[in-house]
Parts: structure tokens; C-alpha cells; sequence
């Protein structure tokens, strides 16, 4: 007869692998969970210790562990090149989990369901990207498409470029988002201005702006819900 031995008995890199067993993924820990990727730890800590230590870097909050570049990983001792890019695969992998999530029809009919549609591609992310929405008649997306990326604090968004992209696209509205990694919610007098010339010539040729929303991993800004897009 099979018998499983307790999990005492186990290294202790390999215990969080056996509770998962044992237990369930229920019963582990955030610092378990990274340990079970990581592996192994140092001579000094176990991958448990050593994945507690990443944690409390970032005040064991998980949105601020899955900020961390790959850089920042490798700076903790014990962390080499393998295990960072593990842990970034295993954060990619929940990112396109969440994103695929939703249902293969997505009608947008409000800020909150684009936000929801679109924070993934946003999620985490330490430079400022530009994208769009693109939407048919009865608000149903068709797809979407970055149209720029740029550093901390800002990146260019051509007229031409995200109209010319619509029109190909065969979209009927679009809406636009983009993010603020420093986490400020506020739109600046660029955002506005860059809204209201787009709104105004989406307006001339019959292919609407319904929306620009702003993100951050805490939230976002909607101009429309502001009744700054009319």
C-alpha cells in the first residue's frame, strides 16, 4: 500500500510542493505559491524564506510583485537569471489567463466594462502605452491595437496613425486608453487637448470617440464619465 510520508519529513524546498499535494493550493501561502516556482532557495534560506524576502519588498502586496522587472529580481540574493525569467513566465501566464477570461463577445457600454476589457494590457506596466478600442455599431468590440509606447511620463499618439487603423478596421466608434505608471489619475492639459482634437475630427467624418479612458493599477479616469467627450 502507497503511503505518503508527512511533510516534516520533506527538504524544505520541497515541502510547499508536497502541501500542495497533500492540501490543496488553498492551503498555500502567497510566498509558498513563489516558492513552488522558484524552486530552490540558497545555502542560508529556503525558497520559502527566500520568496517571504521578495514579498516584503513590496509590503506583500502581489500587484506591486508582478511590477517587478527582471532586473529587480535579480538583485535578491539567490534569484539568478532562471528564476527571474521563471517568475516573470508565471506572471505572463496569469496576465493572458485574465485577459482570456472574458467572453469571446465583449459589448462595451460603459467605462467600467472597458476598464475591465482593457487593464490587462495595462496591468504592471512602468512606461506609458497608447491603445484603441475599436467597436461596431452595436458596441461590440472587432479588436483592439497599440498604437504607441513611450517612457515613465508620456508617448505620442498620431491622429493619423489610430484613424487610419479604424478605417481599416472597418470600426463603426473608438475609444482610447492609455496609462499613467506614476499613478496619477488626472488627465494633463496634453490628454485633454489630444482628446478633444481626435473627438472633433472622429466627429467630422462619422467614426466617433465614445471614450479615453486614463489607467492605473489603482483605477482609472473616464473623459466621458467626466463629460469631457460630448
Amino acid at each position: 500500500m502507497l503511503q505518503i510520508s508527512s511533510i516534516k519529513s520533506w527538504a524544505e524546498d520541497d515541502r510547499p510542493r508536497e502541501k500542495y499535494i497533500l492540501k490543496g493550493r488553498n492551503s498555500l501561502s502567497d510566498a509558498e505559491v513563489i516558492a513552488i516556482i522558484i524552486g530552490s532557495g540558497t545555502r542560508k534560506m529556503s525558497a520559502v524564506e527566500l520568496s517571504q524576502q521578495l514579498l516584503a519588498s513590496t509590503n506583500n502586496n502581489l500587484a506591486d510583485v508582478f511590477r517587478l522587472t527582471f532586473h529587480d529580481l535579480i538583485k535578491f540574493n539567490g534569484i539568478g537569471e532562471a528564476k527571474a525569467v521563471s517568475l516573470l513566465a508565471a506572471f505572463e501566464l496569469s496576465r493572458r489567463r485574465e485577459k482570456q477570461g472574458v467572453n469571446s463577445r465583449i459589448q462595451l457600454t460603459s467605462s467600467s466594462d472597458v476598464y475591465r476589457y482593457m487593464r490587462h494590457h495595462f496591468e504592471s506596466l512602468q512606461h506609458e502605452e497608447f491603445h484603441i478600442v475599436f467597436l461596431n455599431r452595436a458596441n461590440d468590440v472587432i479588436g483592439s491595437k497599440q498604437i504607441s509606447i513611450g517612457g515613465f511620463s508620456g508617448t505620442v499618439a498620431d491622429g493619423k496613425v489610430i484613424f487610419k487603423a479604424a478605417l481599416e478596421r472597418g470600426a463603426q466608434a473608438i475609444i482610447l486608453a492609455h496609462n499613467h505608471p506614476s499613478g496619477q489619475l488626472k488627465p494633463s492639459d496634453a490628454d485633454k487637448s489630444l482628446t478633444k482634437r481626435l473627438a472633433e475630427f472622429g466627429k467630422y467624418i462619422d467614426l466617433p470617440i465614445l471614450d479615453h479612458l486614463i489607467f492605473t493599477d489603482n483605477g482609472y479616469f473616464s473623459f466621458s464619465d467626466h463629460g469631457e467627450i460630448l
